[in-house]
């Protein structure tokens, strides 16, 4: 068995992704498997080298190795827009430029990610320079049928994708969505058991769906809790959570750091959440 850490180096590790690599490595130590480390470094206005360095750094720091040499996202690319191209050569895809602001004006229904997308531009001329690429979930699912998914935890699911409506795959600014691009390269990387937190865990019923549209092979899913601030909001590098590397910098011992998470003894102020309703 195989699986992955894949943080994305545009912001500096902090203990919740620090619990996220500590689920992934045990999980994979345990069973005898495989732990992977992916670097997400497709965004490339935000993706940062230094971040990768410092990551391989704390994660030794706090005692987690790896399996072979890290692999970047970046060096997959043509796979990703090959993907898209295939995708959109069966229909399934639509060009798209609604702004956020239209988008949300326009919406009647709201997903995991916050309004859902109302297919504005499904069925009209739309200019696919400069535009999205959204995939028409209905005839997705049409296509692919009744589609199941397991998670460790919450047991067997029905994937329904549409919660999340018309989502895009191929972006303006990057050469492919979050959605795209992890499910072939966990595909690629073979991972077999995708750990991650629960607030992913509706991003699974999309995943599960791509994975059918383009024949991939389909892991186990094992969404541990998340680790929050005591308002209930996950760690965040953007409100200054703070960073590993800081806390290595001060001389504190990443090892006792991780077994304090592995047991529980979290810092004062935070705690382990689920996140999310399994039923979502």
């Amino acid at each position: 068995m195989r699986t992955r850490f894949a943080p994305s180096p545009n912001g500096p590790l902090h203990l919740g992704h620090a619990y996220a690599a500590i689920v992934a490595h045990d999980t994979a130590r345990a069973r005898g498997g495989e732990f992977i480390l992916r670097i997400e470094d497709i965004d490339g206005e935000r993706s940062r080298a230094e971040f990768v360095e410092e990551f391989f750094r704390d994660l030794e720091w706090l005692g987690l190795e790896w399996d072979g040499e890290p692999v970047f996202q970046s060096h997959r690319l043509e796979s990703h827009a090959a993907a898209g191209e295939r995708l959109k050569s069966m229909g399934l895809l639509y060009p798209c430029i609604c702004t956020r602001a239209e988008i949300t004006a326009a919406a009647t229904a709201f997903g995991p990610d916050g309004p859902v997308y109302p297919g504005t531009c499904r069925h009209r001329a739309v200019d696919p320079v400069n535009a999205a690429w959204r995939l028409d979930v209905g005839k997705a699912m049409d296509l692919a049928g009744p589609l199941e998914w397991v998670d460790e935890h919450a047991g067997p699911q029905v994937a329904n994708p549409q919660i999340f409506g018309d989502v895009v795959l191929l972006r303006k600014d990057l050469p492919a969505s979050y959605h795209l691009a992890a499910t072939l390269d966990d595909a690629t990387d073979g991972i077999t058991l995708v750990t991650r937190g629960m607030d992913l865990f509706p991003a699974s019923h999309v995943h599960r769906l791509l994975q059918a549209l383009l024949g991939l092979s389909v892991p186990t899913w094992l969404h541990h809790p998340l680790l929050v601030e005591a308002d209930g909001r996950k760690l965040a590098k953007r409100r200054g959570s703070p960073s590993l590397s800081d806390r290595r910098r001060a001389g504190e011992d990443g090892r006792a750091i991780a077994e304090a998470l592995r047991e529980g003894r979290l810092p004062a102020g935070l705690s382990l959440s689920q996140g999310v309703d399994h039923g979502a």
